[in-house]
């Protein structure tokens, strides 16, 4: 790999993880999530920041792999892409910032919809580029239940 794809890499990497961190500094609060009545499956506090580094890696990676490609749909896959990375950042923020449980879940359940149009757009250009999203779907699936949950139980 070439140092012009390895500059390009990690710029793809680090889009997501930026829009992450970002999100996670306008959420301010996020220690609410240890003062919430939760349900039975959530996990402690500690292993959302692992599992969510993880996730913007993966989603670098594949969508480096789509903005690579010479497919002439990647550029409307890429914009579901960003599109999708607009409603992850404000999610936390609707959730943590504001408290709103019932607006956030609706807000994941749009999100998700996206994720689903990207990883089948994904998939038409590069199958692999698709399957990396996987753990993200289900991993926002889980979010949905947590999301729902609290909202349910506070």
């Amino acid at each position: 790999m070439d140092t012009k794809n390895k500059s390009s890499l990690a710029i793809a990497i680090l889009i997501p993880i930026a829009v992450g961190a970002f999100s996670a500094l306008f959420s301010g609060k996020m220690s609410v999530y240890a003062n919430l009545n939760k349900p039975s499956l959530a996990p402690p506090g500690i292993v959302f920041p692992i599992v969510w580094i993880i996730l913007y890696i993966l989603m670098g990676i594949s969508s480096y792999i789509v903005w690579k490609s010479d497919d002439p749909d990647n550029r409307n896959a890429l914009r579901i892409y960003a599109l999708q990375l607009f409603f992850n950042f404000f999610w936390s923020i609707f959730f943590f910032r504001f408290d709103l449980y019932l607006f956030s879940f609706i807000w994941l359940l749009a999100m998700i919809f996206l994720i689903i149009a990207m990883i089948y757009k994904f998939y038409r250009i590069e199958p692999l580029a698709a399957y990396l999203q996987m753990p993200y779907l289900i991993w926002c699936l889980f979010a949905a239940y947590l999301n729902f949950m609290i909202y349910s139980l506070n």
